[in-house]
């Protein structure tokens, strides 16, 4: 199907296509609003340079799992190991992660895992904002597509990110937060568990949250 044919279906159904003026230098890079799909978000990620991050990274990491997965699970960023193999949550937090999810009877490959900003920071620092706000669209879209029937926020970043907030995370664990009415869980990242033993159990609450409410969404 060519270009001028597929804007007249969009069209026919009532979708708003966004185009792009010719004459803007920007315009390659600008997140299209239109009929979306889950191959063409990942075709869009992979090549993206909307901010600095595209410089030092080796590849994008867009996100592995479930597309139809009831649990989305953010953490902030890809960190080495990620940035090396183009999947998240592939390092020690990583393996951490993975025995949180089969703590609550998850694989890995049930739910699906991203990040709010798809590269690596350089020497793993936090992501700036703009990096952030620059990013999220990717992440609004991938919820979209996945229709998770809860979303759970690893860390700081990721949760704030997702809520527009800059409350600490010690206030926005143990509730019910919103993001596009999917609700919002916040816990601790786990490369902060493996620092910090003693949240641990504070994590393993904030699991046990979400699948209450997961449970109730299922009645």
């Amino acid at each position: 199907m060519d270009n001028a044919t597929r804007l007249q279906y969009l069209e026919a159904m009532g979708i708003d296509v966004w185009l792009p003026r010719a004459d803007d230098p920007l315009a390659p890079n600008v997140i299209a609003e239109s009929a979306d799909s889950w191959e063409a978000l990942q075709a869009e990620v992979a090549p993206c340079t909307l901010c600095d991050l595209c410089k030092s990274r080796s590849q994008t990491v867009f996100g592995s799992g479930n597309k139809n997965a009831d649990w989305m699970i953010v953490g902030e960023a890809p960190g080495q190991s990620e940035d090396r193999q183009g999947l998240p949550f592939v390092g020690k937090a990583g393996q951490l992660l993975t025995e949180m999810l089969r703590a609550i009877d998850l694989d890995r490959e049930q739910v699906f895992i991203t990040n709010v900003v798809k590269c690596r920071p350089p020497d793993n620092r936090e992501p700036k904002s703009i990096e952030v706000e620059t990013c999220k669209a990717y992440l609004l879209r991938q919820q979209a597509l996945i229709k998770p029937k809860i979303i759970l926020a690893l860390g700081h970043v990721a949760a704030q990110a997702l809520l527009n907030t800059d409350e600490p995370i010690a206030e926005l664990r143990g509730k019910i937060h919103t993001l596009n009415d999917t609700p919002v869980v916040v816990t601790y990242h786990p490369a902060h568990l493996l620092r910090s033993l003693l949240n641990k159990r504070k994590a393993w609450k904030d699991l046990k949250f979400a699948m209450q409410i997961v449970k109730n969404h299922q009645r």
